[in-house]
């Protein structure tokens, strides 16, 4: 559990293991927890990187720093790989993470020996983008009438990952994560719902790639169905082909131990 300095921010991650590297980033609320069993299990074949995007949970805000891109998290997530020495490198984006993990490969593509993008949340990749849209800010707008960021915080876990798996989490971990609500809500958001890139350049992406979605999101009855439409049709461009990997959206707090036995395969192929 260490910290470093990259593009002007101090990053909190966590490094494991010893073999080829592979990074997890975590989309909304940016935290290492998101990954500890996981990478707990995975460390005897890889080194796992896991770590708080900036200005998440123990990665202090820099002063003055009021807005992001896709471009600045992309960047911190490359500095975080030079900067250890652990170039080239398995990423592995979940949720609006999937976004920083395409402008990787877009920009950073010499730093990437594989790219796994779980559930994105591309606006051209989700059938009614408008409903979802609405759906989120609804539950936002609840949460912050209720309580505030951190009811708002609380309200968008559960609707993201289930009531079960909220409850599940660990308490300091949980804390952590409603303490970035005004992070999330506040100066993320926008960027990580703005971000859209066109087929084009999905289709220049060329890192070895694979597409992942939960498989309890494969009915059309489940709730994160769109998600799973949304991975099936970055799939398609990136002319490959969906696979399913334990849980939904968040399988790997839900079911981490046959998460992280599912995704084995997957890494071991961009060996």
């Amino acid at each position: 559990m260490s910290s470093i300095e990259v593009n002007g921010t101090r990053i909190y991650y966590e490094k494991r293991g010893r073999g080829p590297a592979v990074l997890f980033v975590s989309g909304a609320t940016g935290d290492a927890g998101h990954w500890t069993t996981v990478a707990d299990i995975l460390a005897d074949t890889y080194t796992v990187i896991t770590y708080d995007r900036r200005a998440n949970s123990r990665s202090p805000q820099a002063p003055g720093w009021t807005s992001t891109t896709i471009g600045e998290q992309a960047d911190d997530a490359a500095a975080l790989l030079r900067g250890l020495d652990l170039v080239p490198a398995i990423v592995f984006g979940t949720s609006a993470a999937a976004h920083i993990l395409a402008d990787l490969c877009l920009r950073h593509p010499h730093l990437l020996r594989g790219a796994i993008f779980h559930e994105p949340v591309f606006p051209s990749g989700v059938p009614d983008i408008g409903a979802v849209n609405a759906a989120r800010q609804a539950r936002v707008e609840e949460g912050m009438a209720r309580g505030g960021p951190r009811a708002a915080m609380e309200v968008y876990l559960r609707w993201v990952a289930g009531d079960e798996v909220y409850e599940s989490l660990d308490p300091q971990l949980r804390e952590r994560l409603l303490g970035n609500a005004e992070v999330l809500f506040g100066v993320e958001a926008a960027a990580f719902i703005a971000y859209d890139p066109v087929p084009g350049q999905l289709a220049a992406i060329r890192v070895p790639r694979a597409v992942t979605a939960g498989a309890g999101n494969r009915d059309s009855a489940a709730a994160g169905h769109w998600r799973y439409e949304a991975a099936q049709w970055l799939a398609a461009h990136l002319q490959t082909t969906v696979i399913e990997l334990p849980g939904a959206h968040m399988g790997y707090l839900g079911e981490p131990e046959n998460f992280a036995a599912a995704l084995r395969p997957i890494l071991d192929r961009h060996i």
